[in-house]
């Protein structure tokens, strides 16, 4: 017995000696490691997010979202994959965090000092005002003392503090109810829906939500703009905090962040309400026609993106015809069709077979310096205006100090196109550069529209669906004559 108590110490003093000199190649994901360590011995970023036009939902069943993107850079320039889970509600997001399930929550989150005893915040990338929405057709409130109804707003939402703020210092008598278990984008469109009196959103969230639901309405703006940022866990940890604080540096210097705020920002803009009621009308009641014909001649983009396009064009009119003579429903000239072997420009499917493979020749001739995912708004600008003004627009950009692979740059310098001191610099002279401006904008808000409109159609067949599978279930069918007893 003697000689095993001492075989068991002896082995007992090799396991530690060679935990101690293991210990710094195991991948543990915890302990003395820092953030970082821990993220790349992991091999994997882990984020969590909510589904909303802005930082998560997919597209032909790929991810994308500005903070879907924004995380896959991160994690790419950390070296490891991403991982992504989306939650329902903003409790759930900030108890990942508080679970360590989540290193960091990528959500569209306004920077609220109330989290900052239990959360750090990184770098801002955007900014937000705080704004009260209402439904169209029902009374306008002026202020929050005057609300005619309930006001709702999300659980562990900065809104709530905002609320906290205005009934101490404002109206003593301000009320609202709170959600647990709806994300504030639902809120918002169970206002638009009619089942909420009142909520609060942010100002991009309202206004990209608003190309899908036209009768939700800003009452008025609660805050003035704050910024958006990521939340992690608050310790002595400054390792991620430091490698995010790099990564947005570099992003910032190498124009990459200026480019993802083009893409899902730079489109906002102003709402007009009648125009995107009638879009949303012309999707129910025209498009299902002309659908097949899209989705068989989009062959090097989104059947989307051509049918926003054939929708700025003509309205989805195919008999349109315009004062200088374009005619369809992709608007081609005479010289343009008979050049695309188009013989009647009112066929339907001519039209559009031509208007498709003229946007690709346009998209062929762009300079291969302009990146993949902007080349078709530079495409849109020359099939608009023509393409020697396309490269007139990008020397003035270039000659101003900006970037003329850019988009958001060159864009700004399209109306310089019809003013005198500009386009006389210009080689091809005049161009109403402000015309093609618009054209591209518009294009971008159908778009935005036609995606967000046919995935709630379509979230609303499978509900329906699921319901129908439900009651079948629930509810076996019944013979007649047993049914009767």
């Amino acid at each position: 017995m003697k000689r095993l108590k001492i075989n068991y110490l002896l082995i007992g003093l090799i396991t530690v000696l060679l935990a101690v000199a293991l210990w710094p190649t195991i991948p543990w994901y915890g302990g003395t490691q820092d953030k970082i360590a821990q993220i790349k011995s992991r091999g994997v970023l882990r984020i969590s997010t909510i589904n909303s036009p802005l930082t998560y939902y997919t597209v032909n069943n790929a991810p994308a979202g500005m903070d879907y993107e924004l995380a896959k850079r991160f994690a790419d320039y950390l070296g490891v994959t991403l991982q992504v889970t989306v939650r329902q509600n903003l409790n759930d997001l900030f108890d990942d965090l508080d679970d360590g399930d989540a290193d960091l929550l990528a959500a569209g989150l306004i920077y609220n000092n109330e989290r900052l005893a239990r959360f750090r915040t990184g770098p801002s990338y955007y900014s937000v005002s705080q704004q009260l929405v209402y439904r169209i057709g029902t009374s306008r409130p002026k202020n929050l003392g005057n609300l005619k109804g309930r006001l709702t707003v999300a659980s562990g939402s900065a809104y709530m503090s905002t609320l906290r703020n205005v009934k101490e210092n404002q109206y003593p008598d301000l009320d609202w109810a709170i959600s647990t278990d709806q994300s504030p984008k639902a809120l918002l469109e169970a206002v638009a829906d009619g089942e909420l009196d009142y909520t609060i959103g942010d100002s991009v969230t309202i206004g990209l939500l608003q190309r899908i639901h036209p009768q939700l309405a800003v009452a008025f703006d609660i805050t003035d703009e704050e910024p958006v940022t990521w939340y992690m866990q608050r310790d002595e940890d400054d390792s991620l905090y430091a490698a995010m604080l790099d990564f947005f540096s570099q992003m910032e210097e190498e124009g990459a962040m200026a480019r993802l705020e083009e893409k899902y920002l730079g489109h906002v803009g102003a709402f007009d309400y009648v125009d995107t009621r009638t879009f949303l009308r012309a999707i129910d009641d025209i498009l299902p026609g002309i659908r097949p014909l899209f989705e068989r001649y989009a062959t090097e983009i989104d059947w989307r993106l051509l049918a926003a396009i054939s929708y700025q064009e003509s309205h989805w009119n195919p008999q349109a015809t315009s004062p200088t003579g374009v005619r369809g429903l992709m608007m081609l000239t005479r010289n343009t069709a008979d050049s695309l072997e188009v013989s009647d420009r009112l066929d339907p499917e001519q039209s559009i077979r031509g208007g498709s493979e003229y946007l690709q020749r346009m998209m062929e001739k762009v300079p291969s310096s302009v990146p993949e995912d902007e080349r078709i708004w530079f495409a849109l600008a020359a099939y608009n205006m023509g393409y020697a003004h396309m490269l007139d627009v990008r020397k003035l950009t270039e000659k101003q100090g900006g970037n003329p692979d850019s988009w958001a740059d060159v864009k700004l310098r399209l109306p310089m196109l019809s003013q005198k001191r500009y386009y006389t610099q210009t080689t091809y002279g005049y161009a109403r550069g402000h015309e093609a401006y618009n054209y591209v904008e518009n294009i971008r808000k159908y778009q935005l529209s036609l995606v967000g409109y046919l995935q709630e159609q379509e979230k609303k067949l499978a509900q329906r669906k699921a319901l129908e599978a439900a009651l079948g279930d629930g509810y076996p069918a019944v013979a007649p004559d047993i049914a009767m007893n």
